[in-house]
């Protein structure tokens, strides 16, 4: 029996199983990057067969679903869930870190790309992180339709009213989603203006402090479910803790690729091998 829309958060309830919106928007955005990636190599001069591309892309899913929910677990109720360990494998339940996502599909890269070199895995992530800003809004487009993860209280023209929140509230999930997409087109921008000439790993870092910026500012009008953490003179938000991070290896990657020598873009022969020439690293 195939129900549609059977609550708010569920999409389609196949003989049962409930499929939420946004476990949809998590498909939708593996979709957009299997179509995206074999297109988008070409601004970096790689020759990625459709398979290659599956592999990291396998790999990329795999880094998320993992990495976000463990992330979820031990960065935001380790308490809770050091006392319920079942629940951590209870992905359906909700529970997911965009930041342990970053450190999931980070590992699962480096494992699957372990025998190229670290020029070929930064110009890989170059083309990556496009449809990754893509996919983060599509995510924040699921919160949207879960009326989740909303703002604090506001008398702008465009607050909106959430389920079991008192007055008109920021609608932070958009917000992040045009951070997220304006990323995206930013790092497709200076992915295109760099293809002549680039050090890989430009686009990576762009992406990275982008998101930390947006994330950051962010965090300032949305509702807290979590303590403030006190840093000295400093009080912040959990969020905004584990975004600093994000945005400093961010800076040392740009500042890096800023003062390496660029390459000229040529026909791949194979990761790692240039026309007429051969990067190393």
């Amino acid at each position: 029996m195939i129900e549609l829309f059977p609550s708010r958060t569920v999409a389609i309830a196949l003989f049962g199983f409930p499929v939420h919106w946004y476990g949809l928007m998590y498909l939708l955005g593996f979709l957009i990057a299997w179509w995206l990636l074999p297109r988008l190599q070409r601004f970096r001069g790689l020759s990625l067969s459709h398979d290659e591309w599956s592999g990291i892309l396998s790999a990329s899913v795999l880094g998320v679903l993992i990495g976000g929910r463990l992330g979820f677990v031990l960065l935001y109720q380790p308490a809770y869930y050091l006392n319920h360990l079942p629940e951590i494998v209870a992905v359906w339940q909700g529970g997911m870190s965009s930041h342990g996502g970053f450190i999931g599909v980070s590992v699962a890269l480096l494992i699957v790309l372990r025998h190229r070199s670290w020029s070929d895995i930064l110009a890989i992530a170059d083309v990556v992180v496009i449809p990754v800003a893509i996919g983060l809004g599509l995510g924040r487009i699921g919160n949207f339709i879960n009326q989740e993860l909303y703002g604090t209280l506001t008398t702008l023209p465009w607050g909106m009213l959430f389920p079991g929140a008192e007055g008109l509230r920021h609608p932070v999930q958009l917000y992040e989603l045009a951070g997220d997409w304006l990323n995206a087109a930013v790092c497709f921008f200076w992915l295109q203006r760099t293809s002549k000439r680039f050090t890989a790993g430009q686009i990576f870092a762009l992406f990275l402090m982008l998101y930390g910026v947006v994330r950051f500012l962010v965090e300032f009008v949305r509702a807290q479910d979590y303590p403030m953490v006190h840093l000295s003179i400093l009080t912040m938000t959990i969020g905004q803790v584990y975004t600093i991070p994000l945005f400093l290896a961010g800076a040392v990657v740009w500042w890096w690729s800023r003062h390496a020598a660029p390459s000229p873009i040529g026909r791949r022969l194979g990761l790692g091998e240039w026309a007429g020439e051969r990067e190393f690293c």
